[in-house]
């Protein structure tokens, strides 16, 4: 067995691992490795499809130090007029870059692919099953604890027939070369109701499928977060803080979940696809309007609960069977993008969990925490300044994920050194935004000033939400 020694041990290469690591270097003279299953860095974007995209504008997305794409707007497009979202393999290429360019090239970091940690220090090559014992000088960080699922990796939860098709969205533009000479699919039923299904529907929509082609499974429907409002050029002042400041006072003003979500909606936050359903699920999914008329084309949704078995000319689902055409391709998107975890302490004694800090941003609650680890000293301090924000899994959910988020917000503010890290690093995308307000634009600071009015408000609003929600 190999024996090396670091300070700190990081598992996972992906947005987290990456985003902690990068920070950590700039911070402190610490010595970093870090160890993934994969055969690059990038972690789930190496599965990913290829027509994936970032939710958020790509000025704020991956590590502080390297910026991604080059802060252009999209002209064309579904994404047209706002600030362009990098593909899979832009995010994919981006991540490669920032090994080989900003992390390996310190001096001060290893990076092990192909590495399966076994646990106690110990990992091993996928490779050549050769074990390593690392001697971690101060602290193991778990950068996988809040790994998202993909479609072409995770394990199907339903039972297929033989001589039935079911491919993962991944797999979608290879059509034409599956089986040379041998006709298309004609008719598609798309599985899964979350991002991945959208971006599944869009993009046969868009290749040439028509909408009556499709038939989309949609155990239950989604609030979705209007793309506008998550902008951070000066040009969307208005939406971005505006809509930050409408949320506030929608905090600030429910009388209940459900009425927060309506609020939410009436001032243009979320959207939602079929405007006679009322969602059941938020997972900050986050669209433009085009794409929801684009998703609104498709007239056969089936609402019947999940699938639990697909045969050559039907389907079973929860609540029923529903006929299908013979040669059907079903795209399996039932894969979880944030699977149920318990939240826990951030800092743990000689072990670090990389959750968010505010959700639903990876990366700037892992660079964060990397802050954090190297300017405060104890545990108790850490974790006042890095409560875990739990992701909403229920609608219910929902306020007990802002007052997390609100609560660390409250927190970082009485930190001078941390207020200033926070207004200089990419990650956030608004807190330049705001301070580019100039102090005699009357409407702008009139918006800052409704934003915080209402925070207290919103607060204290948002426990007794939570509280109400316990006793139910």
């Amino acid at each position: 067995m190999h024996h090396i020694d670091t300070d700190y041990l990081v598992i996972g290469s992906g947005t987290s691992g990456l985003a902690f690591a990068d920070t950590l270097l700039t911070q402190t003279d610490a010595h970093i490795t870090i160890v993934d299953r994969h055969g690059k860095p990038g972690g789930h974007w190496n599965d990913a499809y290829s027509f994936v995209t970032l939710h958020q504008p790509s000025a704020f997305y991956g590590v502080d130090s390297l910026e991604l794409g080059g802060g252009r707007r999209d002209t064309v497009g579904l994404n047209e007029g706002f600030y362009e979202l990098a593909s899979g393999p832009e995010v994919s290429g981006y991540f490669d870059r920032v090994m080989n360019q900003c992390l390996l090239p310190s001096g001060r970091v290893t990076y092990k692919p192909l590495s399966n940690y076994l646990g106690d220090g110990v990992f091993e090559s996928l490779l050549s099953g050769e074990r390593t014992q690392v001697n971690v000088r101060k602290k193991v960080v778990d950068a996988a604890y809040f790994g998202p699922a993909v479609p072409a990796t995770h394990k199907r939860r339903f039972k297929v027939a033989d001589g039935v098709r079911v491919l993962p969205p991944s797999a979608l533009p290879g059509l034409s070369h599956d089986a040379p000479g041998a006709t298309l699919p004609r008719s598609f039923v798309v599985l899964g109701a979350g991002k991945t299904a959208m971006d599944a529907c869009i993009w046969l929509i868009q290749s040439g499928a028509q909408p009556d082609s499709i038939t989309w499974v949609v155990p239950r429907d989604s609030w979705l977060v209007n793309r506008v409002t998550t902008q951070c050029g000066p040009e969307f002042f208005m939406q971005a803080i505006g809509g930050q400041a409408d949320q506030m006072e929608a905090l600030a003003t429910a009388t209940s979940t459900a009425d927060l979500f309506a609020r939410l909606e009436a001032c243009g936050v979320l959207l939602r696809v079929d405007p006679t359903r009322t969602p059941t699920m938020f997972h900050f999914a986050t669209v433009t309007p085009a794409e929801v008329q684009v998703l609104r084309r498709i007239r056969n949704v089936v609402r019947m609960g999940r699938v639990q078995a697909v045969g050559t000319d039907h389907m079973v689902l929860t609540e029923g069977r529903v006929d299908v055409e013979p040669g059907t391709l079903f795209v399996d998107c039932t894969a979880s993008a944030v699977e149920p975890r318990a939240a826990q302490p951030v800092f743990q004694g000689s072990k670090v969990v990389l959750q968010f800090l505010r959700a639903p941003q990876p990366a700037f609650s892992a660079a964060l925490i990397a802050y954090v680890e190297a300017r405060f000293e104890t545990d108790e301090q850490k974790n006042r300044l890095c409560g875990s924000v739990p992701f909403p899994q229920t609608l219910e959910d929902y306020p007990g994920t802002m007052l997390a988020s609100m609560r660390n917000q409250f927190q970082w503010g009485q930190d001078k050194g941390l207020r200033e890290w926070i207004r200089g690093t990419r990650l956030d995308g608004f807190g330049k935004l705001m301070a580019s307000a100039g102090r005699d634009d009357v409407e702008k600071q009139a918006v800052i000033t409704r934003l915080k009015e209402h925070a207290p408000a919103a607060m204290a609003n948002l426990a007794r939400l939570v509280a109400g929600a316990a006793l139910n």
